[in-house]
């Protein structure tokens, strides 16, 4: 598993970096001081997390990305210069079985920092965990929540990350089935 901590304390003098790898890549809602393409290392972001509360409802949760600890994986997202007054509004919207970590960050540039991250693990109660990206895309599909439509989730994502200049296998192949569902294609 990639080297992660609790949160540190928000007194420290150092900047307050928060990498988003999902919908904080497009939607950010928050203040921020400065917003830079990044990634980290050993992560690989996957669609395994259930979402009652923003892309779906009890009776039908949406699917949302969360992270997965694998070796040789890079997670290409945007990280934000943050102050600590920020994390009050973000734990409210990124509740629901994500929790704040501490991971290296590394900058499109070349440079280093820490930053914070939201995960959702195994074993929180929205937790869907591993499928086929026809299943996952089939779940996408009909899931609408507060938010939205959950599939507006999944393509602005994939847009996204297209957008900054990299690819995403797992994303795509749900991207694909899903739109393939949508113009009637049998992918089964």
């Amino acid at each position: 598993m990639p080297a992660t901590s609790c949160i540190r304390t928000d007194e420290s003098d150092a900047p307050l970096w928060l990498f988003g790898y999902g919908s904080l890549i497009y939607k950010t809602g928050f203040a921020f001081k400065a917003r830079r393409p990044a990634s980290i290392r050993g992560w690989a972001r996957r669609f395994w997390q259930g979402s009652h509360d923003h892309r779906g409802t009890l009776e039908w949760p949406g699917r949302v990305a969360t992270l997965v600890p694998r070796e040789d994986a890079v997670c290409h997202g945007m990280a934000y210069l943050i102050t600590p007054d920020v994390l009050e509004g973000l734990d409210v919207r990124e509740k629901n079985g994500y929790m704040r970590v501490v991971t290296d960050l590394y900058f499109d540039d070349g440079k280093r920092s820490e930053a914070l991250v939201y995960m959702a693990t195994e074993g929180n109660e929205a937790w869907l965990g591993e499928a086929s990206a026809l299943e996952i895309a089939q779940q996408i599909s009909t899931a609408v929540g507060p938010s939205g439509p959950n599939r507006d989730y999944l393509l602005m994502l994939a847009d996204s990350i297209r957008d900054m200049g990299h690819d995403d296998a797992h994303v795509e192949a749900i991207e694909q089935a899903l739109l393939a569902l949508e113009a009637g294609v049998d992918r089964s």
